[in-house]
């Protein structure tokens, strides 16, 4: 009995030991979350589209493009574009750590000196802490002291116009309010969509609209990509040259009847025109157009975004 009793104990050691090994560290966890819950690229297109849409009354927001990569262990590397004059870019390396009451805390950081090439090896020892603007609350909702940050915000210069206030994940959406929206009023922000990518090909008749059935003159194009907010694609004559027609690719809600859309378009680059479209539904893996002159087909190459919890 004795020894039955005592080979019973060094088996439970053995397995708890087995078990602290395999247990992955808390850090590791909020990081595997937080990359799958914040990763990709956003952009605000549609909320743009449809301010100007509103009318002139209406306050159009800036043009936001917001790029998450993840870069090692619990940190990503936020890139933000705002489309203003001068254009303003900023660029912060993101930890992501977890409070002891289960807070989850987004600390940005910004570079000591020039900002590393994307395709650099991640050192976080290029990077300063920026804790007066840490966003506290949970993976997929989070906010930052405004007025600890107000203080802090003179000493970065520029950039701090895009330093992240407040970010909210709602599925494919990335509701984020910039240090510059204040500005705009107390609810300011926004609404960014994760970018959809789509590649495939078009052909192009050279006689253009006016092509009769028995021309032949086609120009194939198989480099076709663009992205699902907003994206356009020139289109490219056989030696390379452009085509005078563009691509577009929206994804849309219209007022009337509050419809989501995405929506191919033909464009004249010469004055702007829309000379046809065709609609799909937001989730589509594939949309085309066929005008006789001019033949488009699209397919998917992302996943649509997971709803976050």
């Amino acid at each position: 009995m004795k020894r039955l009793s005592i080979v019973l104990v060094v088996m439970c050691l053995v397995s708890c030991a087995d078990l602290q090994r395999t247990k992955p560290a808390r850090g590791a966890r909020t990081a595997t979350v937080a990359g799958a819950i914040l990763q990709g690229e956003f952009d605000n297109h549609a909320q743009v589209w449809l301010a100007r849409e509103s009318g002139a009354s209406a306050a159009v927001p800036p043009h936001v493009v917001v790029t998450i990569e993840p870069a090692d262990g619990d940190w990503s590397i936020w890139r933000i574009r705002l489309d203003s004059a001068p254009p303003l870019e900023a660029t912060w390396a993101m930890r992501t750590s977890t409070a002891a009451d289960g807070t989850t805390i987004w600390t940005p950081h910004r570079a000591l000196g020039a900002i590393p090439a994307a395709t650099a090896k991640f050192d976080a020892q290029l990077w300063t802490p920026l804790d007066a603007c840490a966003l506290r609350g949970a993976l997929s909702k989070a906010q930052a002291d405004v007025a600890a940050c107000a203080a802090l915000a003179p000493g970065v210069g520029a950039q701090a116009a895009l330093l992240p206030l407040d970010v909210e994940r709602d599925g494919d959406l990335l509701r984020i309010r910039l240090y510059a929206d204040q500005a705009r009023g107390a609810d300011a922000r926004e609404d960014t969509r994760l970018v959809r990518w789509f590649g495939g090909w078009a052909a192009v008749n050279g006689a253009g609209p006016k092509a009769g059935a028995e021309n032949s003159d086609w120009h194939m194009d198989r480099a076709l990509r663009l992205g699902s907010e907003g994206g356009r694609y020139a289109l490219k004559w056989r030696d390379g040259a452009p085509s005078g027609y563009s691509l577009a690719l929206e994804h849309l809600t219209y007022r009337d009847g509050n419809v989501p859309v995405l929506k191919l378009s033909v464009i004249d680059d010469g004055d702007g025109r829309t000379l046809a479209y065709a609609w799909a539904n937001p989730e589509a893996t594939r949309i085309g157009i066929n005008l006789g002159w001019v033949q488009v087909g699209l397919d998917s190459t992302t996943q649509a975004a997971a709803t976050a919890k």
